[in-house]
């Protein structure tokens, strides 16, 4: 605090000291000119201090006060001044008649708005030649956000995010042109300030490794999607990359920010099941007297028990300035914490962030220090729950009067022994399950740019990165709860798991603008090593009693990849322009004989606008053509040993006994020793335009990618292995699409500002081959998440992968309902046998859309976003698994409520493959709503705005499930996503 008193004390004595000057030097020249008054402020009309003011021409000129003014007398025949100022565009402006001048500087993100991060270095957007999707900060999605990818979610044609459920600790889903693969990775590479993150989790925060990272402190994403922009990554971009770019410090004065996001969260919609009244007149209707026997006299509702009202909060603290004339500095301390709409259930994060961006000699040496700390403190509620609520006894109580079981009523037979197989108490299930973790994660970086100053054209660049994760739990239950009373109890601690990512990225990068061939040249070339190792020790499960019930073995798994590439990027007459790509990688998950793969691209466009024909157009602002092709590698979502021979040690217990010795035995592992690359290989077409000065913007692009080689698992020919399964390279997918975005701004005025944007995505995918042999018989291989045991889901030769493989219902001609165990006989054999099984739909959606809008009058600002999935279906599993009446009843002593689809059915028994269930999931949903007002200065020293949002608004579907946006396209006890209602405040010092 002192030295801030001390550098605006030192900051006003110069300016007064300056303005003294200016006082004597004034009457001295005052006969020789004309005396000009000003007032200069900052994008946020806040007074710039000591802004340079110069009359152009000459060496005359003054700095602005503590208020942002100046005097200046302006010598006979001059016409304008210039004004600058650190971190601002320097403008030069007339004088005008009245000698008084007011200016509106433009801050360098302004001026950098055009810049766009793209894969080692930046570009223009208008020098894009490939397909390129950027949102900044003032883009993203509001309200609680609990990670990164929920910021954009939305915003971008092509890009699809799912939240794979609704409690705080759930990761997302996110596909970037649908994804690629099928056994391997789909998942974009995700690339922070310049450090390619690890896929995948951590003990302790699986599916959820990008919420280690706080939102608040993103600046900008930038989506990479077709092959021209991805290939300068190669491996692992077949399914699109993001950037991810933090905020920096500034070159502006020292601000303190302060936002604050305070939420209630509610429940939506449940799973549809009998009503206590419905399912007691079920059951003295068609139950059977020792049945009806176990209705009791209580009126519980189980959801009531197991859900609750949440609170949430969001609060992050911000110092960014700079520290000296060309040293920003940012400094963040972030907080958040959520409760799940399950009871027990729990995300807290404490984040923290410093950012250093000095620079030397004129600009010639930037060096950029970034390091990003969270530590997450997780509690996971026993899903089960949710399971349980909605089928448990609506009419027995929640507690039984005694101690047994922790008071909890339980499911017992004639002799008070729990009933097997049977479900235990929903809140029970709860409160006697603890289940803990802590992650903590530190990711940083350290960049050094030098401009060669005998060169100023050749740059040298180098990162290096570090990203640092451990992870660590355990789940405690005691030994009188029902869920472990056969093993007394649970006490199982697991980790720390530490995972450790090192990178080392060189390049140079020559960029030079040749005037007598009006061309622009930026040549890129450069070599990247990075190292993984993800290790963790013998995990022991115990009982309350201290028995060991399973032992885990340790592990020590590495991998490395080693990179050259190079990249030319090339403009004649700022109309033509080309990129080309040459990326080589190696990987240690292959054989040294497959261990190299080869990543090339090119990609053209033409700048129509610039043509002296269209140059003047009155409406036509922009006009570019783009076209691409590229050819990107997978190797992510397998081990790391897949192509050696690997043995593993027999578990404690299943040792080879000789005599009194038991010998550790070991048992080979399945493997491939000629595992490859999975390529893919991208065109894309696309143009962009602009109408009316760029009041209206948009793209589209069209894109077909072949993917072979895949890394797929498969039934392995019998003998051939040491396991019925192998991952090995087989068969080819296809895919194609259209994406399209339209941004316009029908509203410009001095109180009014409207802005639009839409954007739509339609993709279809085809699997062309999945046999081991080229040319062989098609294959069918059942994939996806089962249900009770029954995988409903399969991949076929010829069809679109994970389509739903089921009977095809036949129904009452009369009533109209479905009859239960008749289906029809497709292939006309006189028999039903799953010959007559076929592919019915898809989970995947045929159209994506997206649309937001913002409304700003004078500082109110009204804004709101819907998403919509059209041709999308789902498998209702949990109408299936609980909607039939032998589901009422497995065993003599205890009853399940029933889905409401009964009253529809009848079925007595689950039928399990019947289309019946395979629903259709469209969906139009409105993400958020928002009103927001800007009071901007509230006194001379604090700035502040506030807003209110509800989040998840509406769902309008006919799916008759939960939610019709579920992981894989399988419903089966899905975790409701809330709704939530926000204040946000926010504060500027």
């Amino acid at each position: 605090m002192r030295n801030k008193t001390l550098k605006h004390r030192v900051t006003a004595f110069l300016c007064l000291l300056c303005i003294a000057l200016s006082a004597i030097t004034s009457p001295l020249s005052a006969q020789d000119g004309r005396k000009v008054t000003g007032h200069v402020v900052d994008d946020t009309n806040e007074p710039l201090i000591g802004a340079s003011i110069l009359v152009v021409g000459t060496s005359t000129g003054v700095i602005t006060d503590l208020d942002g003014n100046f005097s200046i007398v302006v010598p006979s025949g001059a016409t304008t001044l210039q004004i600058s100022y650190v971190g601002y565009e320097t403008m030069t402006v007339p004088i005008p008649d009245n000698n008084t001048v007011n200016v509106k500087m433009k801050s360098d993100s302004q001026v950098l708005s055009d810049v766009v991060v793209i894969g080692y270095g930046t570009t223009r957007k208008s020098d894009l030649t490939g397909s390129v999707s950027n949102v900044s900060s003032k883009d993203f999605n509001s309200g609680l956000i609990s990670s990164p990818e929920q910021l954009i979610n939305g915003k971008v044609s092509g890009v699809q995010i799912m939240s794979n459920s609704g409690s705080p600790t759930a990761g997302s889903t996110i596909r970037i042109r649908g994804g690629a693969s099928l056994n391997a990775s789909n998942d974009p590479l995700i690339v922070l300030d310049g450090v390619p993150l690890e896929t995948g989790g951590i003990s302790g925060n699986d599916g959820n490794f990008l919420a280690l990272i706080n939102p608040s402190d993103i600046e900008s994403m930038t989506i990479l999607k077709d092959a021209s922009s991805t290939a300068i990554y190669g491996s692992r971009a077949s399914n699109g990359v993001i950037i991810i770019t933090t905020k920096k410090g500034s070159t502006d004065r020292m601000k303190v920010s302060f936002t604050t996001t305070n939420s209630i969260q509610t429940r939506t919609k449940l799973n549809d099941m009998l009503s206590r009244e419905e399912f007691i007149n079920v059951v003295n209707t068609q139950g059977s007297d020792a049945q009806k026997a176990l209705l009791g006299n209580a009126n519980t509702d189980w959801n009531d028990k197991i859900y609750h009202n949440t609170f949430g909060t969001d609060n992050n603290l911000s110092l960014s300035g700079r520290l000296a004339k060309n040293f920003p500095i940012r400094v963040s301390l972030g907080y958040y914490n959520q409760d799940g709409l399950v009871k027990t259930d729990n995300a807290e994060r404490i984040t923290g962030s410093v950012s250093l961006s000095p620079s030397f000699f004129d600009d010639h040496l930037k060096l950029n220090f970034n390091v990003k700390g969270s530590r997450n403190d997780n509690r996971f509620a026993n899903s089960n729950a949710i399971w349980n609520a909605a089928t448990w006894n609506p009419t027995i109580p929640v507690y039984s009067g005694n101690n047994t079981f922790g008071g909890y009523t339980e499911a017992t037979d004639n002799v008070g022994q729990l009933v097997t197989g049977g479900t235990v108490n929903p809140l029970g299930a709860l409160k006697q399950y603890k289940s803990t973790s802590r992650v903590s994660r530190v990711v940083g970086n350290f960049d050094v740019d030098y401009k060669m100053h005998f060169l100023p054209e050749l740059k040298f660049h180098a990162t290096l990165g570090y990203d640092y994760a451990k992870g660590q739990g355990k789940i405690y239950v005691p030994a009188e709860a029902a869920q472990y009373e056969t093993t007394h109890g649970r006490d199982y601690k697991y980790g720390p798991q530490k995972n450790t990512n090192r990178l080392l990225t060189t390049y140079f990068n020559y960029n030079k603008y040749l005037d007598s061939w009006k061309s622009s040249i930026d040549a890129t070339v450069g070599y990247d090593y990075q190292y993984w190792k993800s290790t963790s020790p013998q995990y022991s499960e115990l009982s309350t009693l201290g028995e060991i019930q399973s032992t885990t073995a340790a592990s020590d798994e590495r991998h490395v990849l080693l990179s050259y590439y190079a990249r030319l990027n090339y403009t004649f007459d700022s109309r033509y322009m080309l990129t080309a790509t040459m990326r080589r990688d190696g990987t240690s998950r292959f054989s040294k004989d497959n261990r190299w793969g080869t990543f090339p691209s090119v990609a053209l466009a033409w700048r129509v606008s610039e043509e002296a024909f269209l140059k003047d157009n009155a409406v036509l602002s922009n006009l570019k053509l783009r076209a691409s092709y590229g050819v990107t590698g997978q190797q992510d979502g397998i081990g790391n040993y897949n192509y050696l021979p690997v043995y593993t040690a027999s578990q404690s217990g299943a040792e080879a006994q000789f005599g009194n010795q038991y010998i550790t035995t070991y048992r080979p592992e399945a493997y491939v020793s000629n595992l490859k690359w999975e390529t893919t290989t991208a065109w894309n077409a696309g143009f962009d335009f602009g109408f009316l000065e760029d009041r209206i913007t948009g793209s589209f692009d069209y894109y077909t990618r072949q993917t072979k080689d895949l890394l797929a698992t498969v039934a392995s020919p019998a003998g051939t292995n040491f396991d019925k399964n192998i991952l090995t390279n087989v068969g080819n997918v296809d895919s194609q699409g259209i994406e399209v975005s339209l941004n316009a701004s029908p509203i410009q005025s001095k109180n009014w500002n409207w802005d639009v944007s839409f954007n739509m995505t339609w993709q279809k995918m085809k699997v062309k081959n999945l046999s081991l042999v080229e040319g062989g018989a098609a294959t069918n291989i059942s994939a996806g998440a089962s249900i009770d045991g029954q995988n409903v889901q399969v991949l076929s030769e010829g069809y679109e992968p994970y389509m739903f493989y089921v009977y095809k219902q036949l129904y009452d001609a009369e009533t109209g309902k479905p009859i239960e165990g008749a289906y029809a006989d497709l292939n006309n054999d006189g028999e039903i046998n799953s010959g007559d099984l076929y592919r019915y739909k898809s989970p995947t959606p045929d159209f994506i859309f997206g649309f937001s809008t913002s409304l700003n009058y004078k500082k109110w600002t009204l804004s709101t976003s819907f998403r919509a999935n059209v041709g999308n279906y789902v498998y209702n599993g949990m109408a299936m698994n609980t909607g039939a009446w032998e589901t009422m009843s497995y065993n003599a002593f205890q009853l399940n409520n029933v889905h409401s689809s009964y009253l529809e059915t009848g079925f007595q028994r689950r039928q399990h493959l019947s289309d019946y269930y395979v629903e259709n999931g469209s969906f139009l949903k409105m993400d958020n709503l928002s009103l927001s007002y800007n009071f901007g200065r509230v006194c001379r020293w604090l700035s502040l705005n506030a807003s209110v949002m509800v989040q998840n608004v509406f769902c309008i579907t006919k799916y008759s499930g939960v939610d019709p946006e579920v992981p894989s396209g399988m419903d089966s006890s899905f975790y409701p996503r809330p709704r939530t209602y926000s204040l946000s405040l926010g504060l500027e010092f």
